[in-house]
């Protein structure tokens, strides 16, 4: 299996970097910007998010979900996907460009399929440190997985061992997120910082103070000042060349600025016990106890509706654009579209919102979110598409407030004109 895992293994590689390309370069190969795009297709042609950092509740808010829905969804790490399993039965065609991400994706779903406990189910993809899951993977699940997906995990990294090993080792900690988040626990520590620091915070007021000590004074380093203008150092947050501008341009202060409050929000604005995201942030893994913060697709609660209902949801690898034109006319109720479009010209917008508008039922619902506080959308996609669309600009803002992931501009919610099912 190891020569055919390898072979697999770069194959997908291969179509993520190619799906990759075409979706962020958009400058001439041997100029700067041509050079930037170059390098972040590289950098996101791996794994990139072992978790997604979107937050479902604020998405479930958004959609309304019902029984019977379909949803299309960019996958990611598909802590989403799953989650909105727990609102309803209902059915998901999950697609990205990158390959990683599907595999992921369909490991969990291979797993739910042969798990009978949540516990087993929360040591493998919540805790994701234990050799058990290794075992686990090679006797149950395996098996039953799909080739593709068998060959990515099969492959061999960097370190010469199997992927599924992450498991084994604290799979947050990688991908190119992880990797970036412990990239900065290392800066914090050497400029005279701590961010696991802010765990020990037992209300908002100690949070706050904890981040004024340990985390703002980071932030006038010159060393930080002179990295956070260089865009490829904000690669491993997924910020393509196109998206870093957008986020420079928001605020007073430019990037600095629009990075040292989206990391207040998320140390300050939220009790750090309820929120899983700043947990990941500071330190690097779910919190553990009977009421930890999780995902709702990790929370024993739901456990039984996400394992019934996940036959439900499909994976593929591609464009989203590409995936809708193939749907039905009014076929889908829902679209999550996370910041996909940051990273898209008007010509991309335009060919996506048309096949939106052509596959959405009356009352559907898109929500995504942007790096910067914007509308995206007036002005770059026709008005007689946007014009079949209610934006929701009072419940986005609201919307956007309570996401705990707390690191983009705007949320927005699209509701399709006409009477609902």
């Amino acid at each position: 299996m190891t020569q055919q895992a390898t072979q697999t293994a770069r194959a997908v590689r291969r179509m993520t970097t190619s799906g990759l390309g075409s979706a962020v370069r958009r400058s001439k190969p041997l100029s700067r910007a041509g050079m930037l795009e170059w390098l972040f297709t590289r950098a996101f042609s791996g794994l990139v998010y072992p978790q997604i950092w979107e937050d479902p509740i604020v998405d479930m808010q958004a959609l309304q979900l019902k029984a019977g829905d379909h949803i299309v969804a960019i996958a990611s790490g598909s802590c989403n996907v799953l989650s909105y399993l727990t609102a309803a039965p209902v059915r998901v065609s999950a697609v990205d460009l990158n390959g990683a991400h599907i595999a992921l994706g369909r490991l969990k779903l291979a797993a739910l399929e042969r798990m009978t406990s949540h516990d087993a189910f929360l040591r493998f993809f919540g805790r994701a440190n234990s050799r058990d899951n290794v075992a686990f993977y090679d006797s149950e699940i395996a098996p039953h997985l799909d080739a593709v997906s068998r060959g990515y995990w099969e492959g061999r990294g960097l370190d010469g061992r199997r992927r599924i090993n992450l498991f084994a080792n604290g799979v947050y900690r990688y991908g190119l997120l992880g990797r970036f988040i412990g990239t900065g626990h290392v800066l914090a520590r050497l400029l005279g910082g701590n961010p696991r620091a802010m765990l020990a915070a037992r209300n908002l007021a100690e949070q706050r103070a904890l981040y004024e000590k340990h985390l703002a004074p980071v932030f006038e380093r010159k060393l930080v000042r002179w990295l956070v203008r260089q865009p490829a150092s904000l690669y491993g947050l997924g910020i393509p060349p196109a998206q870093y501008k957008a986020l420079a341009a928001d605020g007073e202060d430019g990037i600095l600025g629009a990075l040292k409050l989206r990391l207040e929000r998320l140390a300050c604005d939220f009790d750090l016990r309820d929120n899983y995201f700043a947990q990941q942030a500071f330190g690097r893994a779910y919190a553990q106890g009977a009421d930890a913060s999780l995902p709702p697709y990790l929370q024993p609660a739901h456990f039984e509706d996400v394992r019934t209902r996940s036959a439900a949801v499909s994976y593929r690898q591609g464009s989203v654009t590409v995936m809708l034109s193939e749907q039905p006319a009014e076929s889908c109720d829902a679209y999550v579209l996370l910041d996909a479009q940051d990273w898209m010209n008007d010509a991309d917008l335009t060919a996506l919102w048309s096949q939106i508008t052509r596959t959405a039922r009356p009352g559907a619902r898109v929500i995504f979110r942007t790096a910067a506080d914007e509308r995206l959308l007036p002005g770059r996609v026709p008005a007689e598409i946007l014009d079949q669309w209610h934006y929701r600009e009072e419940q986005s803002r609201e919307l956007c407030r309570r996401d705990r992931s707390a690191i983009y501009g705007g949320f927005h919610l699209y509701i399709r004109k006409g009477e609902a099912r």
